[in-house]
């Protein structure tokens, strides 16, 4: 959508409830969480250790890391667990006739 500052990301219908699924967004690796109904979308990679939150475990609105179990609010990005001790970035997230659109732009455009 050019000059929205939002990037088509996926069809809704290919979230699974509960199952975080790895995509990229501007180049920018974006994790997406469908849980309750909602979508979140978050950093996919882990701000204690570079490895994907997409392949950890949702509960609630909680993913955690599966290399060393921080697990990381996906409202906000701020980790409740060490040894992680920095939040990562979370995006807007748009969900417009079936289809899910983030904006994943510097902090400055959020």
């Amino acid at each position: 959508m050019p000059g929205s500052g939002r990037t088509y990301v996926c069809e809704f219908d290919v979230l699974e409830e509960g199952l975080p699924r790895r995509f990229e967004a501007d180049g920018v690796p974006v994790s997406l969480v469908r849980t309750e109904q909602q979508v979140f979308a978050i950093h996919d990679v882990c701000s204690h250790s570079a490895v994907s939150l997409s392949e950890g475990e949702v509960d609630g609105h909680t993913v955690e890391c599966w290399l060393h179990a921080s697990r990381f609010d996906l409202r906000t990005g701020d980790p409740l667990d060490p040894p992680a001790t920095r939040p990562v970035p979370v995006y807007p997230v748009q969900i417009e006739d079936g289809c899910v659109y983030a904006r994943v732009g510097p902090r400055s455009e959020r």
